[in-house]
């Protein structure tokens, strides 16, 4: 099994990282749009949320990322890439529109803000996994159709629809695979089956 990650700005190499500790896991950074017909699912990683969608613009991702989700390969979203994904962004169109929910960018405040914590997430693990925030958005709103998959108090920070999931905080700058193996079982694995 292939999994790509955005290869056009943000934490690349954190993703790619983690997913090379896990079994049978192949891994390619996805530089072109035409890269996307080589891999079983894609990671939209964190970073400048208004630098990816340019580039993203730019270099032809658009169409081809929501093809991609069209044709039902499956797609995760960790903070920039949550914002890349959503519907709305502080009440604006969204670049990609894929996931009905509405966001708030940066909603945990600015770097100097930046956190992290330790929950156990039900259906991921029993042990708590460590959530790290970077000047992390939240989820406002979401859809009928969104499951919401983590609250933190009572801010949304993770959820799924179909074949789309979104994390808030950042699980590749964590030694866990856990969110990795449960974005490639629950979504790319189950696709298949």
């Amino acid at each position: 099994m292939k999994i790509g990650v955005l290869d056009i700005q943000g934490g690349v190499e954190e993703h790619v990282n983690i997913l090379k500790k896990i079994e049978n896991i192949e891994v390619l950074k996805v530089k072109y749009p035409k890269d996307l017909n080589n891999i079983d699912g894609l990671i939209i990683p964190g970073g400048e949320s208004t630098t990816i969608s340019k580039l993203m613009k730019k270099y032809g991702f658009i169409e081809a990322i929501k093809n991609f989700s069209k044709n039902g390969k499956s797609i995760w979203g960790t903070c920039a890439g949550l914002i890349l994904l959503s519907n709305k962004v502080d009440d604006k169109d969204g670049t990609l529109k894929l996931i009905d929910i509405d966001v708030s960018r940066n909603a945990f405040g600015s770097q100097i803000n930046s956190f992290s914590c330790n929950k156990i997430v039900e259906k991921i693990s029993s042990i708590p996994l460590e959530l790290i925030f970077i000047r992390a958005p939240i989820i406002k709103n979401v859809g009928e159709n969104v499951k919401v998959l983590i609250r933190l108090e009572d801010k949304i920070v993770a959820a799924k629809q179909n074949n789309i999931l979104v994390t808030s905080f950042h699980p590749e700058l964590t030694n866990q695979t856990l969110f990795h193996e449960y974005f490639i079982n629950n979504f790319i694995k189950a696709k298949r089956s």
